[in-house]
């Protein structure tokens, strides 16, 4: 945590008073909340009124699928009884729910639950061998589903594992010309994507703080204006779409790390992202010259805007090891790297997305994922590459035994 935003949230914490409190203490706070909903709305591309905060991103994308699903079915239900007045027992279609191939699993365990306890209709969309879903896939899919049979679409800003930034844009605007509403999960996106709500035009986006020094158990769900997601949480309505006493403190640090992640501009935000690419691009190149068996996957590094992978992202699988055994060998030697998404940490499977890319099971098993942050500098990469070649050496001998 950046200490300026350990500083914002220290102070933050010390402030008593519920934000809902009509006393001096309560107003104090709410203030305080309003001005951090306004200040992350302003980095996000969004009015404050479009803010929900939440107890993190998969709470973020829970409320997001449930609640989207929720008011679909509501809606098609009143309009079944307003078309069939005084008929009873109406079949109202379960309407289809989209995802990509490859998602985080807040959002595949969330899709799952929707249909095995609530009736949806899951339909989850392939990735190219880039770990893409192109905007060709989408179009397949509304036409042979039917627009008016989806209740939504969920995708990834950038893909969490590999990095393969997604075409946001271009898929949302194929979806909101067909009438379905969007999520995007953009989790593992923020700090080092520019994110413009309101140009993207989508329902709802998901964001956590943790992700730029934020502190852990504070996100926020953006709900476009003309939205209507369905709440999970009831009991104070203190929020759009979720009730609660709202985390005056984690808000203000929250607001803070998206000042620290984002700059006071467009050109420092680029001049941070332009440094940590350099310092992908050397750990890239650094991999396949001490390792020249390793296979990057995801997009190949491009630049600027044209950066089909995020910054500080980089995903390889190294033919005969397995990644566990690399993640133990590496974190002897002081190096942090995982075989997936944290959130799976500990579990024995191999990598989803890999798979979804079309990755042989054999090859997916030997991954490893790099992430790098804004304090990353080039000694770190450096120590990373002389004791990484030994660690392959190892893990396959381990294999082998």
């Amino acid at each position: 945590m950046p200490e300026a935003v350990l500083s914002a949230y220290t102070e933050a914490l010390r402030q008593l008073g519920n934000p809902a409190s009509t006393h001096a203490h309560g107003q104090i706070a709410s203030e305080q909340l309003e001005a951090a909903r306004q200040s992350i709305g302003a980095v996000l591309g969004a009015d404050p009124a479009m803010v929900t905060l939440t107890g993190g991103g998969t709470e973020s994308i829970n409320l997001a699928l449930k609640g989207l699903f929720w008011a679909a079915q509501r809606a098609a239900k009143s309009a079944a009884g307003a078309g069939n007045s005084g008929s009873s027992g109406l079949s109202v279609p379960k309407p289809v729910v989209l995802i990509a191939a490859g998602e985080h699993h807040a959002t595949i365990e969330a899709a799952e639950w929707l249909r095995d306890a609530q009736g949806a209709q899951l339909q989850v969309l392939p990735l190219d061998h880039e770990g893409v879903l192109q905007p060709s896939t989408l179009s397949e899919a509304l036409e042979e589903f039917g627009p008016e049979n989806i209740a939504l679409l969920s995708f990834l800003l950038a893909n969490n594992e590999v990095g393969s930034v997604q075409p946001a844009r271009e898929l949302a605007a194929i979806a909101k010309a067909a009438g379905v509403p969007v999520h995007i999960d953009a989790v593992s996106s923020l700090g080092q994507l520019s994110i413009d709500f309101r140009e993207l035009g989508v329902a709802a986006l998901s964001v956590s703080a943790h992700k730029i020094g934020g502190p852990v158990g504070v996100g926020a769900l953006l709900i476009a204006r003309n939205a209507t997601i369905d709440p999970i949480l009831h009991g104070g309505s203190q929020q759009r779409s979720r009730s609660g006493t709202q985390n005056v403190a984690g808000a203000v640090a929250f607001a803070a790390a998206l000042r620290h992640a984002y700059g006071d501009s467009t050109e420092e935000f680029q001049r941070r992202i332009t440094r940590l690419r350099a310092l992908r691009d050397k750990l890239i190149a650094g991999v396949r010259s001490s390792v020249p068996e390793a296979v990057l996957r995801g997009a190949e590094p491009g630049i600027a805007d044209e950066d089909p992978r995020l910054a500080g992202s980089a995903h390889f699988t190294f033919p005969g090891c397995q990644g566990d055994s690399l993640v133990f060998l590496l974190d002897a030697a002081g190096v942090s790297a995982s075989v997936g998404s944290a959130c799976r940490a500990g579990v024995a499977e191999v990598s989803h997305v890999l798979l979804a890319m079309g990755v042989p099971e054999d090859e997916a098993i030997g991954s490893l994922r790099f992430t790098l942050s804004a304090d990353t500098d080039e000694s770190e990469i450096d120590a990373l590459l002389e004791t990484l070649p030994d660690a392959v050496h190892r893990a396959r001998a381990a294999g082998l035994s």
